[in-house]
């Protein structure tokens, strides 16, 4: 018996370059510095973060499957000039889940840069325009000051809250694109 094997379905994920980053797919190179990133303290005080190597082996094969599934995604955020990790950035939506969201995770070392506006900023062009989004959310604890910021910057305004997220508080903010086309017409 002669067995043929075809050739595995690739996943594209896109890259994007904003004026300072490169958005780009996920790497076993990414474990590492996610894991380093993931350790700081200050990850976890309004989210979880993964804690041991193979949570994030899981979750970077999670990442990796759900652009298979749903042709969008979070992106890991490079410096531009350095090539430096600095994080994760972009749409996230599983069944059940509210909307599709916008999300990041910047290194605790690089806050207050404006990574996460640059990346979020980038991600919400996409849904968009590439993937034909007419609304986002983003799901922030009520005391997560820095977030509401970005949200804020980004045009989400406040839709719901709190609710209860798996024994949590959160927020709901929300974007249309009808709403952030206006804006980018005054941009």
């Amino acid at each position: 018996m002669t067995l043929t094997f075809g050739r595995p379905d690739t996943v594209t994920i896109p890259t994007v370059v904003t004026e300072r980053l490169v958005l780009r797919g996920w790497r076993r190179s990414d474990v590492q510095p996610y894991l380093a990133m993931a350790s700081h303290p200050d990850m976890s005080r309004y989210t979880r973060s993964p804690s041991r190597e193979s949570s994030v082996w899981n979750m970077t094969a999670f990442q990796i499957g759900h652009w298979a599934l749903n042709q969008f995604g979070m992106w890991i955020i490079e410096e531009l000039r350095t090539g430096d990790f600095l994080g994760r950035v972009g749409l996230y939506e599983e069944p059940g889940w509210p909307g599709c969201e916008v999300a990041w995770t910047v290194r605790r070392d690089r806050w207050g840069e404006g990574i996460a506006t640059e990346g979020a900023r980038a991600a919400v062009e996409f849904a968009f325009t590439e993937i034909g989004r007419d609304r986002l959310i983003s799901i922030i604890h009520p005391e997560n000051r820095a977030s509401i910021r970005v949200a804020e910057k980004l045009g989400l305004g406040l839709a719901e809250g709190p609710v209860d997220r798996d024994g949590q508080p959160r927020n709901i903010y929300a974007l249309a694109r009808t709403d952030w086309e206006k804006n980018q017409a005054v941009l």
